[in-house]
């Protein structure tokens, strides 16, 4: 999939706050993954944005505490991206942390275009206890999972082949479903692009 625009089409701040109407009817894929695991660099080197990022990457870990929506333009055809906020991060304080699920539910309990979920994990340390909760949520709300591990880059190759079969195992998933990604490189970015390209189009044959 060749990715030919890509639009800020606005965000969900608000508990049971509306998606944007400019998106509506588009097939979506959420990205989810806790602060500081690499999920806006992921998102800017996924759409071809390094340059001119569009995904922010936040100084504060754990600040950004919204949904964000970017309208994309592919030669697969156009989807809406959804990028949720960052969970995890200990200095942010327990009600902000136990608002996440709460915006997380509003917001799937109404998405009848979700195609699927891209879940980050970093492979330097594995799923966090946090992260296999929410896949969890993912898993009880039958969403395709698919898992990218970034930061790949930071690992010796010797390293990679173990960390990715653990984590793997560990995740009880096939190997088909993991991406080793790096967005320094670029490293796992056609792959990715190919298998969100297979989640769109089965999504667009269910919606009809």
């Amino acid at each position: 999939m060749h990715i030919k625009s890509v639009e800020f089409a606005g965000a969900i701040g608000q508990i049971g706050q509306a998606a944007p109407a400019s998106i509506a009817g588009l097939p979506q894929v959420a990205f989810s993954g806790r602060s500081n695991v690499g999920k806006s660099s992921l998102i800017n080197r996924a759409l071809g944005r390094t340059r001119t990022p569009i995904a922010r990457v936040s100084q504060q870990p754990g600040k950004t505490q919204e949904i964000n929506f970017y309208h994309v333009k592919a030669d697969w055809g156009e989807f809406c991206l959804v990028d949720l906020p960052g969970y995890g991060y200990a200095k942010v304080p327990q009600a902000l942390r136990e608002r996440w699920p709460q915006l997380i539910h509003g917001f799937f309990s109404t998405a009848k275009e979700m195609a699927g979920v891209v879940q980050l994990v970093d492979i330097r340390h594995g799923p966090t206890a946090d992260d296999l909760r929410a896949i969890d949520y993912f898993a009880d709300a039958e969403m395709p999972v698919l898992f990218a591990l970034t930061k790949v880059d930071k690992l010796k190759a010797s390293q990679r082949a173990s960390a990715i079969r653990t984590i793997t195992e560990e995740l009880q998933v096939d190997a088909e479903q993991v991406i080793p990604f790096s967005a320094i490189s670029g490293e796992g970015r056609d792959e990715l692009l190919q298998t969100l390209a297979a989640l769109l189009s089965q999504r667009e044959e269910e919606m009809g």
